[in-house]
């Protein structure tokens, strides 16, 4: 166990030494866990499990997927990465021993297909929603070449889990990541098709929502393109959000051009460059978030302050 620095006691020292001993005959008896296995076993602090791990030359810790940014009002400058670490840890990561490097192997290659599989039955499902409400779309002949629908969110990274979270309006637990939808219209289509349009949408959400062999959490918005020009503005934390999504969405469904056309928006105003810049400061964030956490120079209270260690959305899940 490597020490702490800064004001480390003690006590936590011998604590992180006791858990650490435990977490190496853990993965030497089971094989390799992920951090979720090891906390669901050890029933203990996921902060003192992290640290443990991250800090112990006895055991080997392997993070899968991509991390990629994410806008966050709570942190500062806006920008953090995705997954956060806390659940980088409990979800995209295995611990094993350095010796039993077969095992390690096989164990990450097995979790990255099951991620990849679920996003691809996510990015499955969001299109056969989308299919389903355009089968019942009294307008879809009018609107056809008019609109298109893009995905967005863990879905487009590759990166989208299962694990069971509550559903933010009601609390209601839903199958893991979230299906994030904007629909862009032509700036002539009239308010009638865009409602009828909007709520279709929501009703099929809800039943995604209710229905416990789906169960899952959908978002969305309907936005002219008049309204995308607008948030290419760029100019305040809501409009960096929404330029944020279109540009890692995909398509979807619909107008290609439309598609590009938000595509074109977006690197004409240099939008793209300026994300990626952002997506730099955050990992320096994430780098110097893990050395405070790991250094010990930062309390529990003062992680949970700041959301270092999960974001505020994931507050009601983690805690």
């Amino acid at each position: 166990m490597e020490a702490l620095t800064g004001p480390a006691t003690a006590r936590k020292i011998r604590e992180m030494s006791g858990t650490e001993d435990a977490i190496v005959s853990l993965v030497g008896t089971r094989g390799p866990l992920t951090g979720f296995e090891i906390q669901k076993e050890m029933r203990t602090d996921s902060l003192l499990l992290w640290r443990t791990c991250r800090t112990s030359g006895r055991l080997e810790v392997r993070s899968l997927g991509t991390r990629y940014m994410r806008l966050d009002r709570h942190v500062e400058g806006f920008a953090r990465l995705s997954p956060s670490i806390l659940r980088e840890f409990l979800t995209y990561c295995v611990v094993g021993l350095p010796g039993d490097r077969v095992a390690l192997d096989e164990r990450c290659l097995a979790l990255g297909d099951r991620i990849r599989e679920i996003s691809r039955l996510k990015f499955d499902r969001a299109r056969r929603m989308v299919l389903d409400v355009m089968e019942e779309y009294e307008d879809a002949a009018e609107m056809a070449g008019r609109m298109c629908f893009i995905i967005a969110g863990d879905i487009v990274y590759n990166m989208a889990h299962d694990v069971p979270r509550p559903e933010r309006s009601t609390g209601k637990l839903v199958r893991g990541s979230d299906i994030d939808l904007v629909v862009v219209t032509d700036d002539d289509v009239a308010d009638g098709p865009i409602g009828r349009l909007d709520e279709l949408i929501y009703r099929r959400k809800y039943r995604m929502l209710i229905d416990p062999d789906v169960n899952e959490e959908v978002d969305y918005k309907i936005k002219r393109l008049m309204r995308v020009r607008e948030q290419a503005a760029f100019d305040d934390f809501k409009r960096m959000v929404a330029v944020k999504i279109l540009d890692e969405g995909v398509f979807l469904h619909g107008s290609e051009e439309i598609f590009r056309t938000v595509k074109e928006i977006i690197r004409e105003r240099g939008l793209d460059k300026r994300l990626a810049e952002l997506e730099a400061r955050a990992h320096v964030f994430r780098a110097k978030a893990e050395a405070s956490i790991l250094d010990g120079s930062l309390d529990g209270e003062r992680i949970k302050e700041t959301h270092l260690f999960y974001s505020a959305e994931e507050f009601e899940e983690f805690e």
